[in-house]
């Protein structure tokens, strides 16, 4: 992993300010190149080649295209092999690969690329300039286009040391408090845009043009489920194989779950010696609350796997201390608590390896969230006959359960997945200020983005999709990204392997989610994908019901970290909030009235991160 700068014209110094901002990023090296039209920076995070060799900017045999480069392309041995008929290599680098499959196939090569990557092309033949993604969105790149200069970068940040506006992005500040994340291509910057996933940018003279590359497009239905079952079985594995590949230490990231712990099995199965894993725990009262299961049940596994098992106990305090250096390495508002967490567990991984291996991505492909779960009771609920509904209908409201009644005739579209995942408009209109406050914008987005073209013809399907593309890579990997790569880290997510990705779309929903309509308020997700993986689950991880990852952050609220909190909300920018407002939500939160975590962080982060980017000139 690494970090990527560059723009449109000759700045030798712009270009080493920037590199200086994502120095975390690659720590090992920092180079440059600046030609007449162009400036590419990069730091480098040596992981395969480690030597001179293997250093960026790097060129082709014939000067003629320059990259900079970010990620690991998994199958870049086979690629070489392929290209050697033909090219000459002069490194042992994935890096090269991509240079000499671009001279081969053009910028569609992408097409062929198994990995996570952001790079920056340079074709002095044309005066073409190329940025692009990985399918999944695991690699970021953000870029600043004013009709003249374009300015790339791996983070926000370094696009800043430009005369960039700072001001904030009215849309994007509505969707981050409607959605809990800055869906693609917003950022909360004005004009700074994310590149979104599975596409190329192409600038040539003044012209920029952007092209999806890849897209999920068969999702018919499998017809034999043991043979999906075994071709899960069969792509997970050669994806953590892959992924394995690395000139320096790896271990796993284990949170105690059924993804990480089956991450972990096959990386112990392909592994010789030692595998070190890492797991997070938190400092209560009471260290066997909930907040804390999944911690024992890591350390359940790692001796079940004969792991070299690190742990780390985070306190209120650490959060505390680390809360503004956390809110800069994000880059933007993000409202989930756990980055403190990640943030502190990847310094210490570090100590020990290089790039370690997540669980991310199997709740997405697989039904994994009790939401998808309650989404297809409301969807089969719709099924029934006209008068078994009206007659259940009446039912429920007989008892009072007009909410109830409302929620099963949720319409199978951006109405019913905002049912799911949007803040109450009470809440949100009383918080922010009526000028700023757009109650619209996130139904209008998910409606043009995921919707407009009709359904799938499975909601829940549908449901999986969206989050995958949007929820996933816009909050998730993204907070992953920054928070392990602050330390210079390297996360591979060999779940979102493109294949397993296009595979996931077409297995039918009543293979992932089981519901037993005697026992209905039971979820049972990720059933075909757990029977998958099972050589790899631990007897003590099959009792285990589905639990999310959470800390206790609420708890804190009303503790340790009560004072420096309402620090910070009382400074909330008047401009945006109602204070009054914001008052009541916090005092009933601290009272238990109201669970009102989601709403008080994603206000505290985005104050934190609007005292450091647009007030001050970092």
């Amino acid at each position: 992993m690494c970090g990527i700068n560059g723009f449109n014209f000759k700045n030798a110094e712009l270009i080493q300010k920037m590199n200086e901002r994502t120095h975390h990023r690659g720590p090992d090296r920092t180079d440059l190149f600046v030609g007449e039209t162009i400036s590419l920076g990069h730091n480098r995070l040596s992981i395969i080649d480690l030597s001179e060799r293997g250093k960026q900017p790097m060129w082709d045999a014939a000067r003629e295209l320059v990259i900079v480069f970010n990620g690991e392309i998994y199958n870049f041995q086979e690629l070489r092999q392929e290209l050697e008929k033909k090219y000459l290599f002069r490194s042992q680098s994935d890096t090269e690969v991509i240079l000499y499959a671009y001279r081969e196939w053009g910028i569609e090569c992408v097409k062929k690329f198994n990995g996570i990557f952001a790079f920056a092309l340079w074709d002095m033949r044309t005066n073409e300039l190329y940025l692009a993604r990985d399918q999944s969105g695991v690699k970021p790149l953000y870029y600043f286009y004013d009709g003249t200069r374009l300015i790339f970068s791996s983070e926000i940040k370094s696009l800043l040391v430009h005369d960039i506006p700072r001001e904030v992005d009215p849309e994007a500040f509505n969707l981050y408090f409607q959605l809990l994340y800055i869906p693609e291509p917003y950022t909360m910057f004005r004009g700074i845009k994310k590149l979104p996933a599975a596409s190329y940018l192409k600038l040539h003279g003044a012209t920029v043009v952007i092209k999806k590359y890849w897209q999920v497009d068969r999702f018919e239905d499998l017809g034999l489920y043991e043979d999906a079952k075994k071709e899960i079985r069969r792509l997970f594995d050669d994806s953590v194989k892959r992924q394995l590949i690395s000139d320096r230490p790896v271990g796993v990231f284990l949170s105690g779950g059924l993804d990480s712990t089956a991450v972990l099995g096959r990386v112990k199965q392909c592994s010789a010696g030692s595998v070190k894993t890492f797991s997070v725990g938190f400092s209560v009262q009471n260290s066997q609350e909930k907040f804390n299961a999944d911690f024992f049940l890591a350390r359940q596994t790692a001796k079940f796997y004969g792991t070299d098992h690190y742990e780390l106990t985070i306190s209120a305090k650490d959060i505390e201390n680390n809360l503004a250096t956390i809110a800069w390495h994000l880059d933007e508002p993000n409202f989930n608590p756990t980055a403190g967490a990640i943030f502190l567990l990847s310094k210490m991984a570090k100590e020990q390896v290089a790039v370690v291996l997540g669980g991310d991505g199997a709740d997405e492909l697989f039904g994994g969230y009790p939401r998808y779960f309650y989404s297809n009771l409301i969807s089969r609920y719709q099924r029934l006959p006209r008068t078994v509904r009206s007659l259940g209908g009446a039912v429920l409201r007989i008892a009072g359960k007009d909410m109830v009644v409302r929620q099963l005739a949720l319409p199978p579209n951006e109405q019913r997945a905002l049912a799911f995942l949007a803040q109450k408009e009470a809440l949100l209109s009383r918080v922010i200020n009526p000028g700023v406050y757009r109650p619209k914008v996130s139904e209008y987005y998910l409606h043009q983005r995921y919707f407009s073209g009709g359904n799938l013809g499975d909601f829940e399907k549908q449901f999986m999709q969206l989050d995958r593309q949007s929820w996933l890579v816009d909050e998730s990997l993204l907070r992953s990204d920054k928070m392990t790569m602050a330390h210079g880290l390297e996360e591979r997510v060999p779940i979102l392997d493109y294949r397993l990705v296009e595979l996931a779309a077409r297995i039918p929903t009543h293979w992932k989610m089981k519901t037993n309509l005697s026992n209905w308020h039971r979820f049972q997700g990720k059933y075909i994908w757990r029977e998958a993986i099972r050589e790899y689950l631990p007897d003590h991880l099959l009792r285990e019901e589905k639990r999310g990852w959470f800390t206790p952050m609420a708890k804190w609220l009303r503790a340790e970290l009560r004072s420096p909190v309402e620090k910070i909300l009382s400074r909330l920018e008047p401009a945006y909030f109602n204070q009054e407002a914001v008052r009541e939500v916090w005092q009933k939160h601290l009272t238990g009235e109201v669970y009102n975590l989601n709403i008080i962080w994603a206000m505290v982060m985005w104050q934190l991160w609007y005292e450091q980017f647009i007030k001050d000139t970092i």
